[in-house]
């Protein structure tokens, strides 16, 4: 029988707290189709990856606190069986600077500079005096310090000052105003195609950290309009060409349609993003279909 790996978070991480629903929806469609698979996380050292077909990283969302750690683990795991998203993407789209690269590729993203000292993130921010702007480390996951402030804030500085601090890159990108206004959509795609679109709302607060005081989504199901659909196939098709590999198994493709640009890409999510699959159950069985024809490709 295939036996199939679900790559989750160490139970004990903080974000453990945040509700895991798509795993045990998947584990079941996995069931259905005559799969042998289970549930792991990736900090278990007892667990035998050689044993399995397949080891799928679903929710292993406490990685961008690991980064080093989370490497040397996919490195481990992929020397003992394969791993989906492939080990060589994940790396890729573990750091932001991929936006960069997207948008070489032709790819629409809103404009991001990153910063590795004090000096350059103090002119960035001095260059966008009077405005709004979004902080955020380049690998990071969650909104985990990230914030939303007027550019001559000190509390903004001060957010770059503790990113900098841990070692980490700076993010700096202008407000979109429609991002604010809650009206990014993400859409989902299994092996390139699409099968359902979420908006969440907006999650920062003017000034810093997060509405509401925490990390809360408010997941809804909406309808892709076929220029949404065709600017996700688009990021997918670049991430390919740039990265020289195959399509990934799954993805999401945060993006926002802007008065100014037209549609642009926020994020394309090809590690560990919620798939929502509460709100889309049919979209378990897909999965887990394109799950097992890649175990029986191997």
């Amino acid at each position: 029988m295939i036996k199939i790996g679900i790559v989750v978070m160490d139970p004990k991480s903080y974000l453990a707290l945040v509700e895991d629903r798509d795993t045990p929806l998947l584990l079941q469609a996995l069931h259905r189709a005559g799969v042998s698979a289970e549930a792991f996380s990736w900090h278990d050292r007892e667990v035998d990856w050689s044993q399995l077909d397949l080891a799928v990283l679903r929710t292993p969302w406490d990685y961008s606190q690991q980064p080093a750690a989370f490497d040397a683990w996919l490195e481990h795991a992929a020397a003992r069986t394969r791993v989906l998203n492939q080990p060589e993407l994940v790396r890729w789209n573990m750091d932001k600077h991929y936006l960069d690269e997207l948008a070489t590729a032709g790819i629409a993203v809103v404009p991001t500079t990153f910063h590795d000292q004090e000096d350059s993130l103090r002119t960035s921010l001095a260059g966008h005096a009077g405005q709004q702007i979004v902080l955020k480390p380049s690998v990071s996951a969650g909104s985990r310090h990230t914030g939303l402030f007027g550019a001559d804030d000190p509390a903004a500085l001060e957010l770059g000052r503790q990113i900098l601090a841990g070692g980490r890159t700076v993010m700096l990108q202008p407000e979109v105003p429609e991002l604010s206004a809650g009206q990014e959509k993400a859409l989902y795609a299994i092996e390139g195609h699409y099968t359902h679109a979420i908006t969440k709302g907006a999650l920062l607060a003017r000034g810093g950290g997060l509405r509401g005081g925490g990390y809360q989504e408010n997941p809804q199901l909406v309808t892709a309009e076929p220029a949404e659909r065709a600017f996700a196939e688009k990021v997918l098709a670049a991430t390919s060409r740039v990265t020289g590999l195959e399509m990934p198994l799954y993805a999401r493709i945060d993006m926002v349609d802007t008065a100014q640009r037209g549609l642009m890409l926020l994020e394309a999510e090809l590690i560990e993003p919620s798939l929502n699959l509460p709100l889309a159950p049919e979209v378990a069985d897909i999965l887990a279909d394109a799950i097992l024809a890649r175990a029986r490709a191997r």
